[in-house]
């Protein structure tokens, strides 16, 4: 199992996130026995990116300050070729998301992009209601765009929702399953993007194995659902069923 994968290689994943899930997704790598490193000082953030296994980038809580050093740590993992997760969350809410993830794409080139149907829309240039950082409403062919997408920017892009679509331009995977409850407390699609980071770099066949990646996250929402009765212990539950996953495998 890809969980098991990620604690047998301990990956250190840069993190510049958002402060809403930090936490969270920290705990959560914790949980499958990567190594998390939240680190967005301009100052430091490329010399931190040269001992980190792969780099998120999440720009849920973006501001001027992060934006400058998502673009130092992106330039620097580029030269270092050091794979790069984007995260661009709420993309299509505002102009300066907008122009922010413009920016970061021009300059930064992305392994994965992961992101919500909303997400797509807007860095795809389809007509779209965002509902501030939630994926809203629209009219999308998700297969078609995604992988013009994948294709123009030369990397992984996943869609994640009731059903989650893969692609790297020419492969293309649904995965269906999950649990609603996953949209019912914040940061489940960043500690995603986060896990989609570690298990990326831990063996080379990276399409495989961020296939691998959503089925497991689907599955542990369906077992975290089912131990709890109480959305407050959902994300406990969560944190849980990756620790349990990644050392003993789905049983």
């Amino acid at each position: 199992m890809i969980f098991q994968t990620i604690r047998k290689q301990q990956p250190l994943i840069h993190c510049i996130t958002n402060y809403v899930v930090a936490n969270f997704q920290a705990n959560g790598l914790l949980a499958i026995g990567a190594s998390p490193v939240m680190a967005e000082e301009v100052e430091e953030v490329e010399e931190m990116v040269k001992i980190a296994s792969a780099l998120l980038l999440n720009t849920g809580t973006i501001n001027e300050r992060t934006k400058e050093s998502m673009l130092h740590a992106g330039k620097k993992a580029n030269m270092l070729g050091i794979p790069i997760i984007l995260d661009p969350v709420g993309v299509g809410a505002t102009t300066f998301r907008k122009k922010t993830i413009h920016l970061l794409l021009t300059h930064v080139k992305f392994a994965v992009i992961r992101c919500n149907i909303g997400e797509l829309a807007a860095i795809a240039n389809v007509s779209w209601q965002q509902k501030g950082v939630d994926s809203g409403n629209g009219s999308i062919c998700i297969e078609v765009e995604a992988k013009k997408i994948a294709q123009r920017f030369d990397c992984i892009v996943i869609v994640t929702g009731e059903k989650d679509f893969i692609t790297d331009g020419e492969q293309m995977h649904w995965v269906v399953g999950g649990h609603h409850q996953m949209t019912e407390v914040t940061g489940t699609g960043c500690l995603l993007s986060a896990i989609c980071a570690a298990a990326y770099v831990v063996q080379n066949e990276p399409f495989k194995q961020l296939v691998n990646t959503l089925v497991a996250y689907k599955q542990l929402a369906e077992h975290a659902a089912y131990s709890t009765q109480n959305i407050g212990d959902f994300q406990i539950a969560v944190l849980n069923e990756l620790h349990r996953l990644s050392k003993d495998g789905e049983k």
